[in-house]
């Protein structure tokens, strides 16, 4: 038996849907990327973390010789693990800004909005996703002083920058989450810290998953942070290797960042209860 095709009405009715969610998402992410541009002194902050990392760790630890690389240095395997670790660090504290909106009454502004409540949480993502792309910017120019082999084709490049966006939509959609449960700038700013370190040290940003213990593997194995560096080590670095193929990367991260944003989409309205 054969099912009737869609009513021209109901097919114009979510591509409407659509628009509104789109255009919804625009407004958000171009009101966050304002406050961004009117105080970029949290971007300055941020580009020091890469900096002493790549400059100070890496040129120490760049001398052992019993951490497993591949044909590559560790200054050039570590530098998509600290990429990574910008974007975490940078996205993982997003969510104690909207407990600021909250408490200055803007949340509630825009929830007696029509605008689509994943449109609200989708905006949010958007301009996180700009920020991800900054820090992408600073660690490519540390690396290049660095005299680190990179990969320049533009296909790379714009891989890259993808894989950071995502990155820090995931993360910044998970920090969110954690706002709406905890409510308050004081338990949010305990759980942040808790969670960024194992996030950070659970992955393969600065040693292969090889030296983990089976334990630590199977958490990193779970870590979206894991998928975000494999991908950038393959996409960024000549020689770099990836454990997986980028589609299988991307896939990981493209299905966590849509649970996520389901999530905080339900969510994101009990923030004012």
């Amino acid at each position: 038996m054969s099912v009737p095709p869609a009513a021209p009405s109901s097919v114009s009715a979510r591509l409407a849907e659509l628009g509104e969610f789109v255009r919804d998402s625009r407004a958000i992410a171009r009101v966050e990327i304002r406050k961004l541009l009117r105080d970029p002194t949290e971007l300055v902050s941020r580009a020091v973390q890469p900096v002493l990392w790549l400059v100070v760790f890496g040129q120490v630890f760049s001398r052992a010789r019993g951490i497993p690389t591949g044909n590559i240095g560790y200054l050039a395997f570590m530098t998509p693990g600290i990429l990574g670790q910008s974007v975490l660090f940078s996205a993982i504290f997003y969510g104690i800004a909207v407990i600021w909106e909250r408490d200055l009454g803007v949340v509630h502004k825009l929830l007696v909005s029509p605008a689509l409540r994943g449109a609200l949480v989708f905006g949010k993502a958007l301009s996180a996703a700009v920020r991800g792309l900054i820090q992408a910017v600073i660690v490519y120019l540390i690396a290049a002083v660095l005299h680190i082999g990179l990969h320049w084709g533009i296909a790379n490049i714009l891989a890259v920058m993808l894989a950071v966006m995502l990155g820090s939509a995931i993360f910044a959609t998970f920090s969110l989450i954690i706002a709406c449960l905890v409510k308050t700038r004081e338990r949010f700013m305990g759980v942040g810290q808790v969670l960024t370190m194992p996030l950070f040290f659970a992955s393969n940003a600065i040693y292969p998953l090889e030296l983990m213990p089976e334990w630590l593997k199977a958490i990193a194995r779970v870590n979206p942070l894991t998928y975000l560096v494999d991908v950038l080590r393959g996409l960024m670095i000549v020689g770099g290797e990836s454990m997986h193929s980028a589609v299988l990367d991307f896939g990981v991260m493209g299905l966590v960042f849509v649970l996520l944003l389901f999530v905080a989409a339900k969510l994101y309205p009990t923030l004012v209860a």
